[in-house]
C-alpha cells in the first residue's frame, strides 16, 4: 500500500508537510465520493489511488457506486455524447429512464456523510437527498458547447449543489453556485506510471508479438468515437506512405459505456489485414499499458472532445513526445512546440508525427519538457491538496483565502 510519504522523493518534503497540515483541519470529517463505475476511465482510476491516501491523512473518505442497467447506461452515454456537442436523438423516454433509475439509487444510497462528492452526470440526481450536509458536483467532461436540452435538464440538479468543479477554464458555465477549477492528475507511483525494468517492457512486446524493428506510434484509450481511433488509423496510413512504422491501438471499455464494442468492431474492420496495426484489448492491465507507452516512439491522442486526457499526462510523465488534439484539458498539458505538438486534423496529426520521426533530438526535448510540466502541475499530490482546500472552503472560507 502506497503511503503519502512515498511521494517525498518526487515532490519534496515541504509539499507533503503542507498536505498534512491542511488535512488536519478536516480531521474526522466524512467525505463520500459517488460515481457510476469502479473500473474503466479516469474517474475510477483517480479515486482508486486517492481515497486510501485521504484516509491515511485522517479524512474519513469513502467511495460508493450507483447502480444502473443497460437502458440507463445507454441513456447516459447519449447524454455524454450530447454534452460534448455530438448530435444525439434524445427524447422524453430517455429522461424518464434516467429519472427512474435515479429514484432507485436515491432510495438505496446512504448520503449522510459530511460532504457528498458526486462525479459526472450519471449520479447527479442524488442531490435530491441533500439535507444539512455539503454537496459537490464534479464534472470531468468537456461541456464547453453542450446540447442545451440535456444541459438544461442537468442544470435543475446542478443548482442544488453547494459548488461545482470543472477540469478546464473553458468548461465553466454560468451558474448561481460557486465554481472551482481543479484539473485531474496521475499517480507517479501507480502500476501505470512507475518505472519499469527493461525486461518487463520486452516481455509485454513479446507477448503481443510486437517487434521493435520500426518506429512505434501508440494511442492508449477506450474504444470510443470521441477518441477517434478511426482517425488515428488514417493518420498512421498517411505517415506510412513516407516512413515505415507501426501503430498500437490499446485500451478497453468502461462498464458504463455500452458503445465500446461497436467502436472496436469498426476499428478492426478499418485496420483490415495490415500486420503493422496492433489492436489490443487491455482491460485494467496497467503494467502492460505502462510498458507499451515506454516502448513507443510517439504517443498520439487524437480526441475529438476530451475532458482532460490522462493518457497524455501519463505519456509526458514518461518523457515521451506526444501528438494530441487541441481540445479540452489537453491544451493545459501541452504547450505547442514546447511540451508536445498539438493538432487540429488527421492531416495535422500525420504531419506532426512525421516531423518527430524525422527529428529525434527535437522529439526527445519535447518529452523532457513535458515530464517537467506534469511533475509541476498534474501529479496526485497537487490534486489531493486542491481537493482538501475545496473541502475546507465549504466550512472555513477564510482559511482558504489566507492560504
Amino acid at each position: 500500500m502506497i503511503k503519502i510519504d512515498d511521494y517525498i522523493p518526487i515532490v519534496g518534503q515541504s509539499t507533503i508537510d503542507e498536505i498534512r497540515m491542511l488535512a488536519a483541519k478536516m480531521a474526522g470529517r466524512r467525505v463520500q465520493h459517488i460515481n457510476s463505475t469502479a473500473v474503466g476511465g479516469g474517474v475510477a482510476e483517480i479515486l482508486n489511488r486517492m481515497v486510501p491516501l485521504l484516509n491515511e491523512l485522517g479524512i474519513n473518505a469513502g467511495w460508493d457506486l450507483i447502480k444502473g442497467g443497460q437502458d440507463f447506461y445507454s441513456v447516459t452515454k447519449k447524454f455524454h455524447n450530447a454534452l460534448h456537442g455530438r448530435p444525439e436523438a434524445i427524447d422524453q423516454r430517455d429522461f424518464d429512464i434516467f429519472m427512474e433509475v435515479s429514484r432507485q439509487n436515491i432510495a438505496k444510497l446512504d448520503t449522510s456523510s459530511d460532504i457528498v462528492f458526486v462525479h459526472d452526470p450519471q449520479p447527479i440526481a442524488l442531490v435530491e437527498k441533500k439535507k444539512e450536509n455539503k454537496w459537490l458536483w464534479r464534472c470531468h467532461i468537456d461541456v464547453s458547447s453542450p446540447n442545451q436540452k440535456v444541459w438544461k435538464f442537468l442544470l435543475d440538479f446542478i443548482v442544488k449543489y453547494d459548488s461545482a468543479v470543472f477540469s478546464a477554464p473553458g468548461f465553466s458555465q454560468k451558474l448561481p453556485i460557486r465554481q472551482f477549477l481543479i484539473s485531474p492528475s496521475i499517480d507517479p507511483l501507480s502500476d501505470k506510471n512507475k518505472d519499469l525494468p527493461q525486461e518487463v517492457i520486452d516481455g509485454v512486446l513479446n507477448k503481443y508479438e510486437i517487434v521493435r524493428d520500426k518506429p512505434i506510434i501508440t494511442q492508449i484509450s477506450r474504444f470510443d468515437y470521441l477518441k477517434d481511433p478511426l482517425g488515428v488509423i488514417e493518420a498512421y496510413s498517411q505517415v506510412k506512405r513516407y516512413i515505415d512504422c507501426q501503430l498500437i491501438l490499446a485500451g478497453g471499455t468502461a462498464s458504463d459505456d455500452p458503445e465500446g464494442q461497436k467502436v472496436l468492431d469498426e476499428v478492426l474492420e478499418k485496420a483490415g489485414s495490415d500486420k503493422d496495426i496492433h489492436i489490443l484489448l487491455l482491460p485494467q492491465n496497467d503494467i502492460e499499458v505502462n510498458a507499451l507507452q515506454r516502448a513507443s516512439d510517439i504517443i498520439i491522442q487524437k480526441s475529438i472532445k476530451e475532458g482532460f486526457g490522462l493518457t497524455v499526462a501519463e505519456a509526458l510523465w514518461k518523457a515521451k513526445p506526444v501528438v494530441a488534439s487541441s481540445v479540452g484539458g489537453i491544451s493545459l498539458q501541452i504547450r505547442h512546440k514546447y511540451s508536445g505538438l498539438l493538432c487540429h486534423s488527421i492531416e495535422g496529426a500525420a504531419f506532426a508525427i512525421k516531423q518527430l520521426l524525422h527529428s529525434p533530438d527535437y522529439a526527445k526535448k519535447l518529452g523532457a519538457n513535458g515530464r517537467e510540466h506534469i511533475k509541476n502541475n498534474f501529479l496526485l499530490t497537487r490534486h489531493i491538496k486542491e481537493y482538501i482546500l475545496l473541502f475546507l472552503s465549504l466550512y472555513h472560507p477564510e482559511d482558504v483565502v489566507n492560504l
